[in-house]
């Protein structure tokens, strides 16, 4: 046990390839690559199997902690499947004698990333999915349950503009929640429009609707970009103003920057951003890493265990059950 737990260990981190090296420097002990991925794939999928057993994703009858910052958002990782061509009688022989190069299909696959934490934790807690957007709203409860929610939690979420995120929001936290479009985000839309609105003074124009942004004078802002409005005719790819007047039309109620201000919340989601890459894509997108669908999943419950501080617990409780 003590062997599997230190190959789990680089397996979470490194590509396969380079266990046994690891293992040869630091221990002396020589073990097959394919054996090191199997003991991995073995864990991460136990961890997963833990995981979905104790999955409750209702808020507890309690007041749970004041605050809580939720985000969520997705990334896409790659996915290999081999498919089988259909047969009226398939049979393991037929299988076998089948090239499966021939039929190795590759694809992206949106992993969707979780977290919660109080304004006065430094880590969150995570979660990941690669289900649906539903299974990703859990997800996020889930992260949100175990960070300290509770009916009397209010829930600050910060985001992009897709739709599911916001849904998703509302659909788990209801009137406890409040969703605020990441503030940096809405600005790249402002720039681009900034070479119409304001041609010769893109900067302070800029800087300006920044400005009313803050203060939620969303109005002040709305009415400049309608006054620059492109004609209908023009295609929306050329119509960098009317994006960014749809984008916040689109919206409503998700622009309170100055409340998220002045409770000391932020309005950027680069939390989320960043995790993206320490949580899923330093592990799951590697160089030449393509992954089944099953395997990704486990994999993504083995970086969260890590990253939640979940993993001692792990192999305590699995001793405890082997003994």
């Amino acid at each position: 046990m003590p062997l599997q737990r230190i190959i789990t260990d680089f397996g979470s981190d490194a590509a396969f390839g380079k266990i046994p090296q690891k293992l040869e420097e630091h221990y002396g002990i020589s073990v097959p690559v394919s054996s090191a991925q199997k003991i991995t794939e073995q864990h991460a999928q136990a961890m997963l199997d833990a995981h979905q057993e104790n999955f409750n994703p209702e808020i507890p009858a309690k007041a749970g902690v004041d605050q809580l910052i939720s985000e969520l958002d997705g990334s896409y990782i790659p996915i290999v499947t081999t498919e089988l061509p259909l047969t009226t009688e398939p049979s393991s022989e037929a299988d076998e004698s089948i090239d499966r190069r021939k039929t190795r299909k590759v694809f992206w696959k949106e992993a969707r990333i979780a977290m919660s934490r109080t304004p006065e934790q430094s880590l969150p807690i995570f979660a990941c999915t690669l289900g649906s957007a539903n299974a990703s709203g859990e997800e996020l409860l889930h992260s949100a349950i175990l960070a300290g929610l509770g009916e009397k939690t209010l829930v600050h979420g910060v985001g992009d503009g897709a739709p599911w995120i916001n849904d998703q929001f509302e659909l788990q936290f209801g009137e406890q929640g409040s969703y605020l479009i990441d503030f940096f985000h809405l600005c790249d839309y402002l720039a681009a429009a900034s070479h119409t609105c304001a041609p010769h003074a893109t900067n302070s124009w800029l800087e300006t609707q920044k400005l009313r942004l803050k203060r939620n004078h969303l109005n002040a802002l709305l009415n400049e970009l309608e006054c620059h409005l492109e004609p209908i005719s023009l295609k929306d790819d050329d119509a960098p103003v009317r994006a960014a007047w749809r984008y916040i039309k689109n919206r409503p109620g998700q622009f309170d920057y100055k409340g998220a201000i002045a409770a000391d919340l932020p309005i950027g989601s680069g939390e989320i951003e960043s995790a993206h890459r320490y949580v899923i894509q330093e592990r799951l997108k590697l160089p030449g890493c393509w992954w089944t669908v099953e395997n990704a999943w486990a994999m993504l419950q083995l970086r969260v265990v890590r990253i939640n501080g979940d993993w001692n617990d792990y192999w305590v409780n699995l001793n405890r059950r082997a003994a």
